[in-house]
């Protein structure tokens, strides 16, 4: 519950040539925090050896993971709400003073104003089984096939996203380790700087992710982790039972290469998509269903990995790297580029047509201030790029707009009611 409120925050406040540095960014503290742990961790078996240390080594280790949720209640107060969220609420006023406080010194008045103008109207034209779904939210999501369509791919996402084996990476890493040679704390330190080395690519990807987008993150990342994964499952079985200290270090080398390969793909990017494609009014249950699809699939390596290992040896590996080169396929087909888009076309994005009142009202603002600072390379969302939208057309009965929407135009492919 935690990760997906964590990632729906910066998500909403961010602009949109920029939300996924920001999300990313997000992820920097939180890949942070794993290192450091696993430091803490490090350092503790130099002092567990020790009386003392089999006493209060666990203790210490829980009280320090105090401090900075302590740190974070305190700073939790000075956060603001959301301005999609206080409009919601009706709170245009205070929506606006949030607004300019977060755009000051970045963006003109005239394009915060008219950023605010298409939230208010984005939020006020959505139908009407969006904003009854209070009334309804165990099935909102379900019924409403433009909703459902997201879901699943953000679900599925969050699935891939540890089915690609870094649930087993993370739990079993030292144990991974030991059996390639390392001695059990050198194996522990390993997996400390493998975790460190995570901060330095998330870092990198802050800074590409708006530039080549979600989907070339996202497959780039599967298909250095398949490799990784290859060369893993080959090596030992070509140069069984260590006898090889090359290809023992070279596994160990992608062994870091594949946690590389997450940090540019999988790890952050999964977030930062299935944080953006949510209509406002469900955000943040959206978010949290589909985050269940990365519990599942944490569950599920953890318990397939040992057994996996135990059966097929190195092999085992190599059923992690179909996985990851699977990955590449559904993600070129069916999750189209979100990149550099405001938070209200996400609907045109996934099967909802806009009024033309209301797309007008979205396109003019964040997604013209887009192309302003990056001279062009996002077009708006106009008729003739994958949606059918007359210029003094009326909106769609709400009744009909589950029968004949599409639920999703990808790269100027209709696939109907996927």
């Amino acid at each position: 519950m935690f990760l997906a409120d964590d990632g729906e925050w910066p998500s909403e406040v961010s602009p949109a040539r920029e939300r996924g540095k920001f999300v990313t960014l997000n992820h920097v503290g939180f890949i942070a925090g794993m290192s450091a742990g696993l430091w803490i961790g490090y350092g503790m078996t130099f002092w567990t050896s020790s009386e003392a240390g089999k006493y209060w080594g666990w203790r210490v280790s829980i009280l320090i993971q105090l401090f900075p949720a302590f740190i974070f209640v305190i700073g939790l107060p000075f956060l603001p709400d959301t301005p999609r969220w206080l409009i919601q609420k009706g709170q245009t006023e205070r929506a606006s003073r949030v607004l300019h406080a977060l755009r000051q010194g970045t963006t003109s008045p005239d394009l915060i104003t008219r950023e605010l103008h298409a939230i208010s109207s984005a939020v006020g034209s959505l139908p009407r089984s969006y904003r009854q779904s209070f009334l309804d939210p165990s099935l909102s999501l379900f019924r409403n096939r433009s909703l459902f369509a997201r879901l699943w791919r953000a679900f599925l996402l969050q699935f891939m996203a540890q089915m690609c084996g870094a649930a087993a990476m993370k739990y079993y890493l030292p144990t991974l380790l030991e059996a390639l040679g390392l001695e059990y704390r050198l194996a522990l330190m390993a997996g400390a700087v493998e975790m460190t080395t995570k901060i330095g690519m998330t870092i990198v990807e802050m800074w590409v992710i708006d530039r080549f987008g979600r989907t070339g993150c996202l497959m780039v990342g599967s298909m250095v982790m398949g490799v990784a994964m290859m060369i893993n499952g080959f090596l030992p079985l070509l140069f069984p039972g260590n006898v090889n200290k090359l290809a023992d270090s070279i596994c160990v080398a992608f062994i870091f290469i594949y946690a590389m390969g997450y940090s540019f793909g999988l790890g952050p990017a999964v977030w930062v998509y299935s944080s953006e494609i949510f209509p406002t009014t469900e955000r943040a249950r959206g978010l949290n269903l589909a985050a269940s699809g990365g519990s599942i699939g944490s569950i599920l390596v953890s318990q397939i990995w040992p057994v996996g290992k135990e059966k097929l040896g190195s092999g085992v590996y190599l059923v992690f790297m179909v996985i990851n080169f699977l990955c590449i396929p559904i993600i070129w087909s069916w999750y189209p580029e979100t990149k550099g888009r405001a938070l209200e076309e996400m609907d045109s994005l996934f099967g909802k047509k806009p009024s033309a009142r209301h797309h007008s009202d979205v396109v003019t603002a964040e997604s013209t201030s887009v192309n302003r600072h990056r001279g062009g390379d996002v077009a708006p969302l106009t008729p003739g790029a994958g949606e059918e939208v007359e210029a003094e057309a009326e909106p769609e009965p709400e009744e009909a707009e589950h029968e004949h929407e599409p639920l999703l135009s990808v790269r100027g492919i209709n696939h109907g009611t996927i």
